[in-house]
C-alpha cells in the first residue's frame, strides 16, 4: 500500500472504506509523528494521493474520496 511506504510507524496506519450513496470515502489514520509525511510540503503528497483516488474513480466509474483523519 502506498501509505505504508510513506510512514515510519507502519503499525499505526489504519485505512477504512465507508460507502455512502454511490461514493466511497477512504479514511486514513496515521501516527501523529507521521502526519507531516502524509501531508508533504505544502500539501503536495496528499494532493497526489487524492489525484490517484480520482484516477481510480474515472476508471471504475465510482467516486472515491480520500480523507486524512487526525
Amino acid at each position: 500500500m502506498v501509505i505504508k511506504s510513506l510512514v515510519d510507524d507502519v503499525e499505526a496506519v489504519d485505512v477504512r472504506e465507508v460507502d455512502q450513496q454511490g461514493t466511497t470515502l477512504i479514511e486514513i489514520r496515521v501516527a501523529p509523528s507521521d502526519m507531516g509525511k502524509i501531508m508533504g510540503r505544502q500539501g503536495r503528497t496528499v494532493r497526489a494521493l487524492r489525484s490517484l483516488a480520482y484516477a481510480v474513480s474515472l476508471k471504475k466509474k465510482h467516486l472515491y474520496l480520500l480523507e486524512i483523519m487526525e
